[in-house]
């Protein structure tokens, strides 16, 4: 017997919220209560990191004019992701892919100054303080998905001019925009899936043994 097995309730809710985590665009106006607010944020530093080396930092925008400022930045870069897109540039114009301005907080998540000191887990891996931002980014989320909270994560932004907007200093890098608050609705699918503009994979696809999965090879789909 697995004594350390949650109940089972526990563990539904466990992946009932990992199910339900939506990457959400549509927000409703009104803040986001400050104690649940500390919670989200617990949770995010809660998560792990190579080396414990915590490489995040949470710059919550508060300043309506700041606000304003990243809105543009993200324009800017949508329009240049349009023309990079070439044939499917009127199709991703017609997403919506942020929502800056009507959103109850906003926070901008960077990976510190001073990283390169930090080779445990980097010196052939030096990636993974930007994997160990996003798991706390993913705590936050899901978190958020359990608070009833709506998080999108937007990357349509020039790091160099947003870490200059902000003044984030040297050696730090914003790598994440989040947008949090209340909506509406959760979308039954992600959002990109439901208009079309990717289909989920299938896990067997993803999944091989031993080797890199080789098509018709018989190395793919392992937990079938």
């Amino acid at each position: 017997m697995n004594t350390h097995r949650y109940s089972d309730a526990e563990r539904d809710a466990i992946y009932r919220v990992i199910a339900e985590r939506r990457d959400m665009r549509h927000f409703l106006p009104g803040p986001v209560d400050a104690e649940v607010l500390r919670r989200l944020l617990g949770a995010a530093h809660a998560a792990p990191s190579v080396g414990f080396m915590q490489p995040w930092r949470f710059i919550r925008v508060t300043d309506p004019g700041l606000r304003e400022a990243m809105h543009a930045l993200v324009e800017e870069e949508r329009l240049r992701t349009a023309e990079a897109l070439g044939d499917r540039r009127d199709e991703f114009l017609r997403l919506k892919v942020e929502g800056i301005r009507e959103c109850g907080e906003l926070m901008v998540v960077a990976l510190m100054d001073g990283r390169d000191g930090h080779v445990f887990g980097r010196r052939t891996l030096p990636e993974m303080d930007i994997a160990s931002a996003a798991c706390a980014i993913e705590n936050l989320w899901l978190a958020a998905r359990a608070e009833g909270l709506g998080v999108g994560w937007v990357s349509l932004f020039d790091p160099a001019a947003l870490a200059q907007l902000l003044h984030i200093p040297p050696g730090a890098h914003p790598i994440a925009i989040l947008c949090i608050g209340r909506v509406k609705n959760f979308y039954k699918r992600p959002m990109l899936e439901a208009a079309g503009w990717e289909d989920r994979r299938l896990l067997s696809d993803l999944i091989s043994e031993n080797c890199w999965p080789v098509p018709d090879s018989g190395t793919g789909g392992s937990l079938e």
